[in-house]
């Protein structure tokens, strides 16, 4: 079985840990995107030191995202993943021989863990979102893309777990003080998505085994966590509660997928 536990989504950085459950459990940080010290922090919140994590993978090279990763695998010897282009858009630096590149579509086997890269639309130079499965469950993580193709949601289908970015409200986002050059980034094809974007994502996604659905990169100004709640229940035809909201200060808790 797998657990994960989101450390802290949103503009201001965003991290997810992903372990598998047996007697010599492996861990994944997904992205990487605080400062090291903060970093620490919310990883003792959950129990662990960075010296606990096995791998890294970054997803695109965004500072929210890319944050500490450098620090981070040479301090403490983590390999790290990323696409070509991520490398080539971070400025190609020395990661001391830690580096792996990965690829659409090749999955990378770790301890147990197989994760599989996908390639997502988004404003990046090579961006990779992922799944992870230890052969029985099967978590998603989908964040950073301006709508769903149908690759993405072949690469998500079978989830028992799903991250799910629900960046902001369309009303919210065309009233909102951000310029306008930015409202069409943010709003576009290769942006962020929308709560009904990621609500039409869950309703072709939802399966009797589906258990956790996690919103995530709520954009604060552009989104409130109840309207991205109201927007999932409804795909997913359940109540507001049982969708689960990934805060930037604190994440969310541990979950078994």
């Amino acid at each position: 079985m797998l657990r994960f536990k989101n450390l802290g989504s949103g503009s201001t950085g965003n991290a997810t840990l992903v372990e598998t459950d047996d007697q010599r459990p492996f861990r994944l940080l997904v992205d990487c995107g605080f400062g090291i010290r903060q970093l620490q922090l919310r990883l003792a919140s959950a129990g662990l030191l960075p010296a606990d994590i096995g791998a890294i993978f970054i997803t695109h090279e965004h500072s929210d995202h890319v944050g500490c990763v450098r620090s981070m695998a040479l301090r403490y010897r983590i390999p790290v993943w990323m696409s070509r282009g991520t490398y080539t858009a971070i400025g190609e630096p020395d990661f001391e021989a830690l580096l792996r590149i990965a690829h659409d579509g090749e999955a990378i086997a770790l301890n147990g863990l197989e994760v599989m890269p996908f390639t997502v639309p988004h404003d990046a130079r090579e961006p990779l979102q992922i799944s992870c499965s230890d052969g029985s469950s099967k978590l998603g993580i989908l964040t950073d893309l301006g709508h769903a193709t149908p690759h993405v949601l072949a690469q998500l289908e079978g989830c028992h777990a799903l991250l799910l970015e629900c960046n902001h409200d369309p009303e919210l986002l065309a009233q909102s003080t951000y310029p306008a050059f930015l409202k069409r980034r943010v709003g576009g094809h290769y942006g962020h998505l929308s709560n009904t974007s990621a609500a039409d994502i869950a309703r072709v996604l939802m399966h009797h085994k589906l258990k956790h659905m996690v919103a995530a990169h709520l954009s604060a100004q552009n989104n409130r966590a109840d309207l991205a709640q109201v927007a999932l229940a409804e795909a997913m035809c359940c109540g507001g509660d049982d969708i689960l909201v990934a805060r930037p200060d604190v994440g969310t808790c541990w979950m078994d997928v």
